[in-house]
């Protein structure tokens, strides 16, 4: 008689345990695609946030030359119109650095894997391995030296535009709040604005 109990106590047990694994397994294949599709947008948003170098180094690039004559010159204030990160755009940047130079965006696989990066803006000329006294043309491959995100250094890349200009190295607080970002590298002249 006690074994027969036994025996339909584990019955009972087995199938409880087996009906509530098959509960917690359902509650992830009725996810919504819409559901599905937010977290993979949350963990894009966090790769492409937390990759980037919100702060660098006020170093530059050997053979970078100062720019003689910038529109906005270091010290002063412009707004930012870029939206290279979240919190930049509308925000109030102190210039601390003005150059020229070939200015590209690229096209580059991460060295540490995942997706293919799509017109990266910006890496300049002595941002890019081995590179001559002539700027290199859209279509043409390079290797990047820079490293403003995870995977860009040693990563082989395409340049899809590429335009002499002034550049600029900014500090700035995002409009979002947080800690200021000091020596962001780079904004385009285009990008910035006057102070109003």
């Amino acid at each position: 008689m006690k074994q027969r109990r036994r025996k339909w106590f584990l019955f009972i047990v087995t199938a409880l345990f087996l009906m509530l694994s098959a509960c917690s397994n359902n509650q992830d294949e009725n996810k919504t695609d819409s559901d599905k599709e937010m977290e993979k947008s949350e963990e894009m948003d966090g790769m492409e946030h937390g990759d980037m170098n919100h702060s660098g180094s006020e170093e530059i690039p050997e053979g970078l030359k100062e720019s003689t004559s910038p529109k906005y010159e270091v010290g002063s204030k412009a707004i930012m119109k870029a939206d290279h990160m979240k919190g930049m755009k509308d925000a109030e940047a102190t210039i601390t650095g003005a150059y020229d130079t070939v200015v590209y965006s690229v096209t580059y696989t991460p060295t540490t894997g995942g997706e293919k990066v799509e017109d990266h803006k910006w890496v300049i000329h002595e941002e890019l391995k081995d590179y001559g006294d002539q700027p290199y043309k859209p279509g043409e491959e390079v290797v990047l030296n820079a490293d403003h995100m995870k995977g860009m250094k040693g990563a082989t890349a395409t340049i899809d535009s590429a335009e002499k200009m002034t550049v600029y190295m900014v500090d700035y607080t995002p409009t979002t709040g947080g800690e200021e970002v000091k020596n962001h590298k780079w904004v385009s002249e285009d990008e910035l604005s006057p102070v109003e």
